[in-house]
């Protein structure tokens, strides 16, 4: 077998090989952060492309073979997760890049060649009121207690509205904020909280680990970056239940969809109680989707559910097709539909009728919405 069709291979590479593809590679970070895109993506038999504003713009004209992105990246890359890659042909890593920026690397194999993401991780922390969210999300800050999932698909914005949220604790509240990280995207400066970050393969090796860890550290406000397995949310839970203030990401759409991704993480035999756990720790579960706007760039729409009794009763018994009618019987206590956001998109021109229908998770709702205000 070559060492390009090897899942695990790590080429040795030469010193001058090294330096070359070493400048090249910071000449792309460099094209990525002053074109302002938001991802640097390396594939086997195609150009360097980066993703401005959703959409891919080919940044070179000739080909990338496997060996020449891995002999690029791999060496940027922390000691932890160059080991990592040599195991498993998977590894994320950050890096640093002096006058040019902070980035996440996922470097990784596809046909058994490397193959490269690099997303661009910005400087500045952005307030909440920034993000042009739905009016309500600034509220999940104010909690005091309990597991607040934020979901979405990759490129959603996920990690930037969670790190808006530790922002405005940190601004407002004196509280004790451990982050748990893989890599650490957002760089938090003490202000009114004092705030821990600790990153995955640097200060703990695995999730479950520095989880544990932050518990014995007397937190008031736990973020974990992504619950990734069973074990990490079985921690969280408990957090949540004990009176902790737990935020966490996870790929999913709506409420029924992320409570069901994490019940089904566990054995069979054990998802009917780690639903009743979840009925007692969830707080809230905001889901997001960043959308083209008419006149460009992207906006965000969103769905948030506050818990209330009638949401626990329904995740306690799996009746998870209740959750969205849940949504408007709590909308005093700040829940909103996707549809109402989509809506509110329409009303002020920033979307299209048809953009919105194409993502609403119940277009006939959408529909009778905006009939009803001439859309």
């Amino acid at each position: 077998m070559t060492a390009e069709a090897n899942p695990v291979s790590v080429q040795i590479i030469h010193s001058e090989t090294r330096t070359d593809a070493s400048s090249r590679f910071r000449e792309w970070l460099q094209q990525l952060v002053s074109r302002q895109g938001s991802d640097l993506l390396l594939v086997p038999h195609a150009p360097p492309a980066i993703r401005i504003e959703g959409a891919l713009e080919a940044i070179g004209e000739r080909a990338l073979s496997g060996n020449e992105i891995e002999s690029a990246v791999l060496p940027v890359m922390a000691a932890h997760a160059r080991e990592e890659y040599r195991l498993s042909g998977i590894a994320d890593s950050s890096y640093r890049v002096d006058g040019i920026g902070r980035f996440r690397i996922n470097l990784h194999r596809e046909r058994g060649r490397a193959a490269a993401t690099v997303r661009a991780l910005p400087s500045a922390i952005p307030r909440i009121e920034d993000l042009h969210l739905p009016a309500g999300v600034g509220a999940l800050a104010k909690l005091r207690r309990g597991l607040v999932i934020i979901g979405g698909a990759t490129g959603s914005g996920k990690s930037t509205t969670l790190a808006a949220l530790v922002n405005e604790i940190n601004r407002n509240d004196a509280r004790h904020i451990v982050t748990i990280e893989d890599p650490i995207e957002y760089e938090h400066v003490h202000d009114r909280s004092l705030i821990e970050q600790v990153e995955i393969g640097i200060d703990a090796p695995d999730f479950p680990t520095a989880l544990r860890a932050a518990l014995r550290q007397a937190p008031d406000v736990i973020v974990v970056g992504e619950m990734r397995d069973p074990e990490t949310a079985r921690i969280a839970l408990s957090a949540a239940e004990t009176g902790h203030l737990v935020f966490t990401t996870l790929h999913t759409t709506d409420a029924a969809s992320t409570v069901s991704r994490i019940a089904d993480s566990f054995p069979q035999e054990r998802q009917h109680s780690v639903r009743a756990e979840m009925a007692m720790a969830l707080a809230a579960m905001l889901t997001q989707t960043l959308l083209p706007r008419r006149n460009g760039g992207r906006v965000p729409a969103a769905e948030l559910l506050i818990v209330g009794y009638g949401a626990r009763q329904h995740i306690r018994k799996n009746a998870l097709q209740h959750l969205h009618q849940e949504i408007t019987i709590t909308r005093k206590q700040g829940s909103f539909t996707m549809e109402e956001s989509l809506a509110q998109l329409v009303f002020q021109q920033e979307l299209s009728r048809e953009e919105a229908m194409t993502r609403a998770l119940h277009p006939d709702d959408l529909d009778t919405v905006l009939k009803a205000k001439g859309f």
